[in-house]
């Protein structure tokens, strides 16, 4: 199985997480992906980072599928570097391929097809989405076969969709916001089901400041938080969490509705 991944990150927006030797989005996503399925391989594409190349259709039919990764970019701010995301996305949304889209990805997805994206006036979401919902379509829907009826997740966003693309269906929400959403060939989820405690740790430690300066948590709080991270108990996370088939569920449906369609 041949996958495309493509970086949302632009070379600034990395730079505040790369100081903290995080591991690069695209390898991280990988390596979570190959213990899915060993046999995939994968190319990385970086469109807010490299904004000269182009690629025409017959790159993108070269592979099985695509998944665009999470980003700190916020999609109503319309810079150069969101524009050629918004060009490439647009580009291969016309495309008969099939595209998994974590938080960001779902976030851009769903405005270059019809849909609108905002700041969330209930603020960031960031550390574990709880309690998300399957609704009625969710239940049925094969990306959430084996998925719990109501589960946790890792996340990391201030932005959420407030209007379905066209042709789409909400799967799943919680008391924040739209969680997950499909139509033929595009399933997301505004969560991150390529997580673990380990990288999300990583991301709270090195967002510390802004987390701090938004009141989001105490000073105490947060490194509490990110100290159970590093040594998670199954008698203080939810099992949707601690056990990787269930949290990375989407995904390993998600590749196994590529290798049949």
């Amino acid at each position: 199985m041949n996958l495309l991944i493509v970086n949302g990150y632009d070379k600034l927006g990395w730079s505040k997480l790369a100081k903290y030797k995080i591991q690069p989005i695209c390898e991280f996503y990988r390596d979570q992906l190959k213990k899915i399925n060993s046999k995939i391989k994968t190319t990385f594409i970086y469109p807010s980072m490299d904004l000269k190349s182009t690629f025409d259709d017959s790159f993108f039919h070269s592979f099985d599928g695509m998944i665009w990764t999470g980003s700190s970019l916020n999609i109503y701010d319309n810079t150069n570097e969101i524009k050629n995301q918004i060009s490439l996305m647009k580009k291969v949304s016309k495309l008969p391929i099939k595209i998994f889209g974590s938080c960001w990805g779902m976030q851009l997805y769903t405005v270059c097809n019809g849909g609108v994206v905002s700041k969330n006036i209930k603020g960031r979401e960031i550390g574990i989405s709880f309690n998300i919902s399957l609704n009625n379509k969710g239940k049925v829907h094969p990306m959430c076969k084996g998925k719990p009826v109501i589960f946790d997740a890792f996340a990391s966003h201030i932005d959420h969709v407030t209007a379905l693309p066209k042709k789409a269906s909400a799967l799943s929400d919680n008391h924040y916001s739209i969680q997950s959403l499909s139509n033929k060939n595009f399933w997301g989820t505004q969560y991150h089901p390529e997580f673990n405690f380990k990288y999300m740790g990583q991301i709270l430690n090195a967002r510390k400041k802004i987390l701090l300066k938004e009141k989001l948590f105490s000073n105490n709080q947060l490194n509490n938080l990110i100290s159970s991270f590093k040594n998670p108990s199954k008698d203080s996370y939810s099992n949707s969490l601690m056990d990787f088939k269930i949290r990375t569920n989407e995904l390993a449906n998600w590749l196994r509705y590529i290798k049949k369609n």
